[in-house]
């Protein structure tokens, strides 16, 4: 009696997945295409020769093998998830070759023959490799800074919202430059959109944390929405950058003057904070606090000290002391 040619073609096709397994991958191909000469109606075969030529790095074949396969199954009317497997396949092929426009192609049509977890996740990165490369092609820093001298213009003109559109394309055409996110901080503020101003100036901070510029609009956004002590902090790290800075000196006074000095409300905080209370009782900073009150200008001299500003910024917060 004959054996059934289809199950000749499975016992090829299990040898094969045995030495595929080993990574024996010519040995693995004979018993395919012994496989394949039993029965040439079965997808799973073919795709199974398809991965052998990838692991080959014979992308081509594997991509024609792969197209084959597919035929075969329609013709057979072959279960959609195998289908979707050579097509996954072919993506895989492209992906190797660096063709990401073919390789988001097929795996988008892998998916419309069967849902697969792992062909959505396989989509989705080579979707944000696509964005990622389109975003650094259109990167020119010329172009940024025609984009960003434009803004400018607007803004000495006062159209604070085309200022904005410059300041867009020039970011997109350079994302680094701390200076537009400065720039652009600057025209939120007029449009008093302050949390989009903190973001820029925070992103600007990010870039360069050098840059002064971005703790002074960081200290400006922070006053206009009332939160004086966090804008200290800010006019305070200006100030260690560059402790010549009037705009950051003006602004810190500012910040602490903001704070509320209320009776009530200085007493409340004085008996609720213990740290508060071990600073006032402290004879050295009793003795600076003094020096301060007879002149002014030495607080300067203190806030070179970290140790004693740190202490005097939380007076400062609290309202306990305010200069003036």
């Amino acid at each position: 009696m004959a054996t059934d040619p289809k199950q000749l073609a499975l016992s090829e096709k299990e040898k094969g997945n045995a030495f595929y397994k080993k990574k024996e991958l010519e040995k693995a191909l004979e018993h395919y295409n012994a496989a394949i000469g039993h029965d040439p109606t079965n997808i799973s075969i073919m795709t199974n020769r398809a991965a052998v030529y990838f692991e080959q790095c014979k992308y081509d074949a594997c991509i024609k093998e792969c197209h084959d396969a597919i035929d075969v199954g329609r013709e057979n009317k072959a279960d959609y998830s195998l289908i979707a497997k050579a097509l996954c396949r072919i993506g895989n092929a492209y992906l190797k070759q660096d063709d990401l426009e073919n390789a988001l192609t097929y795996y988008n049509k892998s998916l419309s023959e069967h849902r697969s977890p792992d062909v959505i996740k396989k989509a989705q990165n080579v979707e944000q490799r696509i964005k990622e490369a389109e975003r650094l092609a259109y990167i020119n820093p010329e172009i940024s800074l025609e984009e960003k001298n434009k803004g400018n213009k607007m803004f000495q003109e006062g159209n604070f919202p085309d200022a904005i559109k410059h300041y867009n394309e020039a970011l997109n055409r350079n994302p680094d430059d701390a200076k537009i996110y400065s720039n652009r901080s600057a025209c939120y503020m007029k449009l008093m959109e302050y949390s989009l101003a903190l973001k820029d100036a925070d992103s600007c901070i990010k870039i360069d944390p050098s840059f002064v510029k971005g703790y002074l609009r960081r200290g400006a956004t922070l006053l206009a929405m009332k939160e004086p002590s966090k804008a200290a902090d800010a006019y305070s790290k200006a100030l260690e950058l560059d402790s010549k800075c009037q705009e950051a000196k003006d602004g810190y006074q500012k910040a602490v003057m903001s704070q509320s000095t209320d009776p009530e409300t200085v007493k409340k905080r004085v008996m609720n904070d213990p740290e508060v209370q071990k600073i006032l009782t402290d004879p050295a900073m009793q003795m600076i606090l003094q020096q301060m009150q007879e002149n002014p200008d030495a607080i300067k001299e203190h806030l070179a000290n970290p140790e004693i500003r740190s202490k005097i910024e939380k007076l400062l917060e609290c309202g306990i002391i305010a200069i003036r």
